[in-house]
């Protein structure tokens, strides 16, 4: 769902004027505001709260019923210590999704899509305004394809081939921005508007289709492994009492880690140059298929009480 709402602010974007589409935006929050009105607090939080009463009531507006439901166990309600850190049962978990959230954003998912544009522009696309909703379409097909597959694939599988096709993709991408930067020049901007080498016009297409098929098929592995799987993973691995604090702590570092690539990747550019910065995202995916191996479990299938057990290393 995430993926098709990028897919249809593209979409908007490519027939609206930017005024008309900022004035669409007010739309889904306004809606999202009207609803929140007649949505019930969460019966886990009620239950911890002591307002059982209430928790039935939700169950029943969520569920239609309160079959199936299970209360918290003792112990759900407490709230976060710094001193729960020490457990390997928080800690454990704690560090795999702070470093899934930072590896998500080193991957350089901003720097593909920061000059998406511009490439299909060298590559000659009749139309280069359509290289966003290109993204967006690839993205939604293949987390889709994510979607389909990961209770019978495994997330640690999908994260291992998704990181490693963004290795190669990335590395290719570098590889094209070291072919065509045939000059000296230190401005990250000159190099991507346009090929500064001396080569045939054909060939610098030639070359600007092999950077539209690095990155096709960069958003198509991240789509299918590290743009949905550590969303998920936070969901699973982290024990109830912890759950809130643990999953803000993993957002935040998600957009601090997205604000930091977003300010500092041109400047990047110009100390390493444009295939270094690629390059050095190639190094940041190959370390997040290491830590994908060596430290992150296989949650499929699996309860939280057998997941908290492996932590525990019961």
């Amino acid at each position: 769902m995430v993926v098709v709402g990028i897919l249809l602010a593209y979409l908007a974007g490519w027939v609206l004027e930017w005024r008309w589409l900022a004035v669409l935006g007010c739309a889904p929050p306004s809606l999202m505001l009207l609803f929140m009105c007649v949505m019930p607090e969460t019966p886990r939080f009620l239950l911890t709260q002591h307002r059982r009463q209430e928790a039935m009531a939700a169950l029943r507006f969520l569920w239609g019923s309160e079959q199936g439901w299970e209360d918290p166990p003792i112990g759900a309600e407490q709230s976060f210590r710094l001193a729960l850190l020490r457990q390997p049962a928080i800690y454990k978990p704690f560090i795999i999704g702070v470093s899934l959230m930072a590896f998500q954003q080193l991957s350089g998912v901003n720097a593909i899509m920061f000059y998406a544009e511009t490439i299909f522009e060298e590559a000659k696309f009749k139309d280069s305004s359509l290289a966003s909703v290109v993204v967006g379409v690839i993205q939604v097909l293949f987390t889709a394809v994510a979607a389909l597959i990961m209770d019978r694939a495994g997330r640690r599988l999908l994260l291992v081939l998704s990181g490693v096709v963004m290795v190669f993709s990335t590395s290719a991408f570098g590889t094209y921005f070291k072919l065509t930067q045939g000059g000296p020049g230190n401005s990250s901007h000159v190099a991507l508007s346009g090929p500064v080498s001396t080569e045939p016009v054909d060939a610098s297409v030639g070359l600007a289709w092999l950077a539209v098929g690095s990155m096709c098929l960069f958003i198509a592995g991240f789509a299918v492994g590290w743009g949905p799987i550590p969303w998920l993973l936070m969901s699973e691995i982290f024990p109830l009492h912890v759950k809130g604090v643990a999953t803000g702590v993993c957002v935040l570092t998600n957009w601090l880690m997205a604000f930091l690539v977003t300010k500092e990747f041109s400047s990047l550019m110009e100390v390493l140059r444009p295939y270094g910065a690629f390059w050095l995202a190639s190094a940041f995916c190959i370390f997040s298929v290491l830590f994908t191996l060596f430290c992150v479990p296989e949650t499929k299938g699996k309860t939280l009480e057998q997941i908290t057990a492996h932590f525990e290393g019961r």
